[in-house]
């Protein structure tokens, strides 16, 4: 059996999983920062957008490795 039959899938896992709780935390604070200062609103939710894209990009490169390296092996 090879064994990124079995990695693949586990790394993809584990970045789905990372991602949520990092999306948790990023967006859990920022919504607490809202309701701190409610006049700071726009900036943060912008800020918490970009955030929120760059952590989801991290699990989609992790995505298509996959496909890109079970295509090789």
């Amino acid at each position: 059996m090879n064994l990124f039959a079995l990695g693949l899938p586990l790394a993809l896992g584990l970045a789905a999983l990372g991602s949520g709780v990092g999306l948790g935390r990023a967006i859990g604070g920022a919504m607490e920062a809202m309701g701190r200062q409610p006049e700071a609103i726009p900036r943060i939710q912008t800020a918490m957008i970009i955030g929120a894209a760059f952590i989801e990009a991290l699990t989609i490169y992790v995505f298509v490795s996959l496909f890109v390296f079970q295509a090789k092996f």
